[in-house]
């Protein structure tokens, strides 16, 4: 099969995969009573698509080793850094605030699941993360189906990537051990280790993991592909900082003791070491 043809194949097949999963996930939250179970298919909905797309690749895509290396590469990249962000999710969704709704997607709702409906939830929230899940994996689809042009490309993503995952794997471990300690005697804001580099270590995180992906599956396939699908990354970093992520959670959390002075030292998205100020960088 000729490239354009494949191409269109494998986003087709694709868009259909992130709405079977979309689909089965809001299902489960109309069951659980909360759409915060979206979280958890974020990062596993990726890896169903990146196995897609290597599978119709393997088929009917180029069959040099360079290629099948790079489409089983990638879908292996895409599965630590999915699987270890739905199981981080599904343990947070199911500890002390199991069953509560995050307060995020209920500012992005207007009310509870019950409050406004299935139909108003899946308008809100889960065509919006199904259509940017299958924006954001364009470069894993794409690469999937052409050939690798450039190997140095290749590496220079697994190591943004390795970056990206260090970020959010670390933020969220020690996020996880402040919140074990006791309410009374740890600080108002997190502020240690990463979370005194950047606001949101998990984000920044995120969006450098897809940027690194990008590399390895976009680019790596020359030019062409980098260009088309080059708005993937873009979009991921836009959506974390500015629509589902930090600037939502920011709302709640400028509200604890200290955290305007938390946030004068520390830059909200992009890492800056401590003590460097943050005028250098308005991230």
């Amino acid at each position: 099969m000729s490239t354009f043809p494949l191409v269109v194949l494998v986003l087709a097949l694709g868009a259909a995969t992130v709405v079977a999963v979309m689909a089965l996930t809001a299902i489960r939250g109309q069951q659980l009573g909360v759409v915060a179970v979206v979280d958890v298919a974020w990062g596993s909905g990726f890896v169903v698509v990146a196995l897609v797309s290597a599978v119709v690749g393997q088929l009917l895509g180029p069959d040099s080793g360079d290629a099948t290396f790079q489409r089983w590469f990638v879908l292996v990249l895409v599965a630590l850094w999915g699987g270890r962000l739905a199981w981080h999710v599904r343990s947070r969704f199911n500890g002390e605030h199991a069953g509560e709704e995050d307060p995020r997607y209920a500012e992005m709702l207007g009310g509870s699941l019950a409050e406004v409906g299935l139909a108003t939830a899946v308008k809100r929230v889960f065509v919006v993360q199904g259509t940017a899940m299958w924006l954001v994996s364009l470069p894993v689809m794409v690469g999937a189906v052409t050939d690798l042009t450039w190997w140095p490309v290749l590496v220079l993503g697994a190591l943004v990537w390795a970056v990206g995952l260090a970020f959010e794997a670390i933020g969220d471990r020690q996020l996880t051990a402040y919140k074990a300690e006791p309410k009374e005697t740890r600080p108002k804001v997190m502020d240690r280790g990463l979370w005194g580099w950047t606001r949101h270590p998990n984000y920044f995180g995120d969006a450098t993991v897809w940027w690194g992906l990008w590399l390895a599956a976009g680019l790596a396939s020359g030019w062409v592909v980098g260009l088309a699908t080059v708005v993937a990354p873009v979009a991921m970093t836009f959506f974390i900082r500015n629509v589902t992520g930090a600037k939502l959670l920011e709302k709640k959390m400028s509200q604890r003791d200290g955290w305007d002075d938390y946030a004068a030292r520390v830059p909200m998205f992009f890492p800056l070491p401590p003590g460097v100020k943050k005028s250098v960088s308005r991230g």
